[in-house]
């Protein structure tokens, strides 16, 4: 935006909670750890992925649909209210209904006039044994996003999309310091045991690598909690682990697994100047040569 003020450094508030199946208290509580974040300086606060009720992805059923909102909307106007009068830029993770039949699973950024300063919607959607995106999301048509905030340049992307590097280089190509990841991952009980450190290895590793491929800050913003849809049902345990880490990929804050935490860290911009200046991966990327990235697979030598 013209005009916009960009600062040295800047403290982020990376939210961890769980859900309760009461809509109103999940926004309530997401006010408060926004209050409790901005209190201790940060700057830019991120939500958790769906943070206004339980993961309701692990099943399939059309009422669940009622969970969705417009955007702007209810939970709009209010984590709105709360940016404004703290004067920070709130990044909050919503179940959007675009119209009747066409939902999206979005990120709204409310600048400290607590008006929307972007939209993202989720570009890559997962189906799998209990994360049953397809059923419920219409994959983004926005592309991807980076927006400027009083502090400098973001990016916005959600869960499934971390595990991509096309979508980071993305958005870090369009100048985003920083990529914020809204995320609701965790372990089936009955595998935690066998695979559940490889796992969440996997998840940390992937996102470290972004960092460091792009030069950027990436924070990961999980959820918490044993989330159950039925109560025979084994459910998902949402693992937690919410972390900052710097362009090198070196974890410089983290939370742990089982509770609500909010994560306050800094950002420091010449840090980023340091790391590409001397890995600088961006210089050396051969442009010319990355046309067949754009094909699903290739069949040719």
């Amino acid at each position: 935006m013209a005009g916009m003020q960009t600062h040295d450094k800047y403290t982020v508030g990376l939210i961890q909670m769980a859900t309760t199946p009461d809509p109103d208290d999940n926004l309530a509580r997401a006010v408060e750890l926004v209050e409790l974040a901005a209190r201790d300086g940060a700057a830019v606060i991120c939500l958790p992925e769906l943070f206004g009720s339980p993961y309701f992805c692990q099943r399939e059923d059309p009422a669940l649909f009622d969970l969705a909102e417009s955007i702007p909307g209810p939970s709009t106007e209010t984590l709105g209210r709360i940016a404004k009068s703290r004067q920070v830029t709130v990044i909050a993770s919503l179940f959007e209904r675009r119209t009747a039949g066409l939902y999206h699973n979005s990120v709204v950024v409310l600048d400290a006039q607590g008006e929307m300063a972007g939209l993202y919607r989720k570009m890559h959607i997962p189906d799998d044994p209990g994360y049953y995106e397809k059923y419920y999301f219409t994959p983004g048509d926005l592309g991807f996003k980076a927006f400027d905030t009083p502090v400098g340049r973001i990016g916005t992307l959600i869960c499934w999309d971390q595990w991509y590097p096309e979508a980071a280089r993305l958005t870090a190509l369009q100048g985003a310091e920083i990529l914020f990841y809204p995320t609701a991952i965790g372990w089936h009980p009955h595998e935690k045991d066998t695979f559940g450190v490889s796992q969440h290895d996997a998840w940390r590793t992937i996102q470290r690598a972004h960092a460091i491929a792009n030069g950027v800050y990436v924070a990961a913003v999980n959820r918490t909690g044993l989330e159950r849809p039925s109560e025979d049902a084994a459910g998902i345990e949402f693992w937690g682990g919410t972390f900052l880490c710097d362009p090198f990929g070196v974890v410089i804050a983290e939370a742990d697994a089982g509770s609500e935490q909010v994560v306050i860290a800094e950002v420091d911009r010449a840090r980023i100047e340091d790391v590409r200046r001397n890995w600088p991966f961006l210089r050396d990327r051969r442009i010319d040569a990355y046309g067949r990235i754009t094909e699903r697979f290739s069949d040719e030598p």
